[in-house]
């Protein structure tokens, strides 16, 4: 009799589909640790267009994996929740002595009650909602920071370039003034003024090289290449981004990611709190099983039902828990909903700002300081003009022009902060393949 009892208790555990289910512990996914700084993604030599750049950055983005990782786990979840519990098999002798022994095998099942896995396969699946909203806000961000990171080198290769013109005026001017200064029409002290601004500017050449290099740096860590390959950003950074209408934006703002997220995240908590009320029922575990009576020579059924008396423990802690944190999600889902609003504002005024700052030096304040300093710089060799005249009016043409690209760059990065709050693609993505000299 005891043999088949454990014949049977083992035939049981082994034909369980739940023993016998393996797992993939993705261990071929693992990286050497040597390997962490590898490129994830290299981009080809050629310039690099927006375009390009946002499909390598979404494509290899280690954050954006990382999210989309998540997202696979928690399919992992639902299918755990869908699982239900399992039986139990049970021996018990009594008596060690073959002619009083008393042998028992029962198989115990668990049964949920008052609902517990339906509540726990919604909550699993708002949470893997909440991780495809998650995802899609990771995936606004990024778009977001490649735009500005390619409009950044786009501003950068514009400023070395506008910073090695000057290098080639503040020659021309101190050869200018060396010349007069033999011909004994000026003070060698004019030459020396010349020189110095002459340095100047180179100085300010290798710093407009350090800022492209740094921004190219950015650029390319998007998409994990932590050494840039491509030659140079190829766009328009004159083509201005849109001004839609501050009420249009707002009309979109429902659909946002961030605010879905936190939408989702109050569905996910009532999901969770769902799940502590229905564990306020308690569970009945159902028996059915032999007994073997050696000493009267009998085979017993056994029958029997057990369920806990919720006196002490009724999971009303948890419960309330789960409740107060509804609440809290339901008040960061209004803070997430101002705090957008505001932002969508402040974004918008500085796209507006930026808009017709550069379109009032396009107009008036560029061509004013070119003029001045072509004026000051021929004056200047016809002995009309001082030096000073002639620095002072290359300088302020030198920051014109600065002021110009700091305002297209804020003008984009304005845009790439609507768009990351929208997480839609805007109108300005495609771009002319060149850049148009300022």
């Amino acid at each position: 009799m005891r043999r088949r009892l454990l014949s049977l208790g083992l035939a049981a555990l082994f034909f369980n589909p739940s023993f016998a289910q393996t797992i993939d512990t993705g261990r071929g996914d693992v990286y050497e640790s040597s390997n962490i700084l590898a490129p994830r993604a290299t981009e080809p030599v050629a310039p690099l267009t927006l375009k390009a750049a946002l499909e390598l950055a979404l494509g290899a983005n280690p954050d954006l994996s990382a999210a989309g990782r998540e997202l696979d786990a928690l399919d992992a979840t639902i299918s755990q929740a869908q699982a239900r519990p399992n039986p139990e098999i049970s021996a018990l002798m009594e008596d060690t002595r073959r002619a009083t022994r008393s042998t028992t095998l029962q198989l115990n099942q668990p049964v949920e009650l008052g609902g517990k896995r339906g509540a726990r396969i919604e909550a699993a699946e708002r949470s893997r909602d909440a991780a495809s909203a998650e995802l899609d806000a990771r995936r606004a961000e990024i778009r977001a920071a490649v735009m500005v990171a390619f409009f950044d080198v786009l501003v950068a290769q514009e400023h070395l370039r506008l910073a090695q013109a000057s290098v080639e005026l503040a020659q021309r001017a101190t050869g200018a003034a060396s010349r007069r200064v033999t011909a004994g029409k000026v003070s060698p002290v004019e030459e020396t003024k010349a020189r110095v601004a002459e340095a100047n500017v180179r100085v300010e050449s290798m710093l407009a090289v350090s800022e492209l290099a740094t921004a190219r740096k950015r650029l390319a860590g998007t998409w994990g290449n932590p050494a840039p390959r491509f030659e140079r950003a190829d766009g328009n950074l004159e083509a201005l981004p849109p001004l839609p209408a501050l009420a249009d934006l707002n009309s979109r703002l429902a659909s946002s990611p961030n605010l879905l997220r936190a939408g989702i995240e109050v569905d996910r908590r009532l999901a969770l709190a769902e799940v502590e009320r229905s564990r306020s029922v308690p569970d009945m575990t159902v028996s059915l099983g032999a007994r073997r009576n050696e000493e009267l020579g009998l085979n017993q059924a056994i029958l029997g039902v057990s369920i806990p008396i919720p006196i002490f423990d009724r999971n009303q802690g948890n419960l309330l828990e789960a409740l107060r944190r509804t609440d809290k999600a339901r008040d960061e889902l209004s803070a997430t909903g101002i705090r957008l609003s505001n932002e969508l504002a402040q974004a918008h005024g500085r796209l507006n700002a930026a808009r017709q700052e550069v379109e009032l030096l396009q107009r008036d304040i560029l061509p004013g300081a070119q003029s001045a300093y072509d004026a000051a710089t021929k004056g200047f060799e016809l002995g009309k003009f001082s030096f000073l005249e002639v620095l002072d009016a290359q300088r302020t043409s030198f920051q014109a022009q600065s002021q110009y690209l700091r305002a297209l760059a804020e003008a984009h990065r304005s845009a790439a902060g609507i768009e990351r709050i929208l997480g839609e693609t805007s109108p300005n993505l495609t771009l002319a393949p060149a850049a148009t000299k300022p």
